[in-house]
């Protein structure tokens, strides 16, 4: 399953939960100015509360910033095959 999430999330076999999760950040992670209520009210209606939708957040921009910083300075990642 991981490998499946790593090259495309939709292909791997998920809950609705994870789903509903990662669809979000695939929205926060490209467009974060869109995100509405709703969008939140999506993560709670698949079973999130509203700790965890912050932490889900927080991973989301952490991994953001990372990336930006990572590139900026030229950090080669290690691709594992």
């Amino acid at each position: 399953m991981a490998r499946c999430v790593q090259h495309d999330w939709r292909t791997a076999t998920l809950s609705p939960r994870q789903q509903a999760m990662l669809e979000f950040a695939e929205k926060v992670n490209h467009r974060a100015h869109a995100v509405r209520p709703p969008d939140l009210d999506t993560l709670r209606s698949a079973g999130f509360d509203d700790g965890e939708i912050l932490e889900i957040v927080h991973v989301i921009g952490f991994f953001r910033w990372f990336n930006i910083l990572a590139d900026a300075l030229g950090v080669e990642v290690e691709r594992r095959t």
